[in-house]
């Protein structure tokens, strides 16, 4: 059953974790997990403190580059009755600095527990806005 831009939405909010997906200015796709938060209709994610093998990722070369993102959540169960997805479809834009990303940074750290650690040292990568322009989804029933 196809979900509303609503349902989908509300679904996509209440999610943990979701997969980003870019694509170079070539068409090679790259897919990622994010946390996230979204604030209206647009979502945010943040370049954290885990251990990365350089700051300059790939998924933000490819939205610098072609910023048409894609970002799943799902739900996935044995009972099938229980399936469904959402996606948010937009456009990716990589902040460094100013109100928009504290704003976010602050909004992740209330979000989730695990950035509770960051609350004196948030996050001081870039974030990601992803402005978004469709809201859709699945489920089984």
């Amino acid at each position: 059953m196809k979900l509303s831009p609503l349902a989908a939405r509300e679904r996509f909010v209440a999610s943990p974790v979701a997969r980003l997906a870019t694509a170079d200015p070539q068409g090679v796709p790259h897919a990622v997990p994010v946390t996230f938060v979204v604030l209206g209709d647009t979502l945010y994610f943040a370049v954290d403190h885990k251990p990365k093998s350089t700051w300059d990722l790939r998924r933000l070369r490819n939205i610098r580059e072609n910023p048409s993102v894609t970002v799943l959540v799902d739900h996935y169960d044995e009972d099938w009755s229980r399936l469904w997805w959402a996606r948010a479809d937009g456009r990716g834009e990589v902040l460094e600095d100013g109100e928009e990303r504290y704003r976010a940074v602050e909004s992740l750290c209330g979000k989730y527990d695990r950035y509770g650690q960051y609350k004196d040292s948030p996050p001081q990568g870039p974030v990601v806005a992803v402005r978004v322009e469709r809201w859709s989804g699945w489920a089984f029933a």
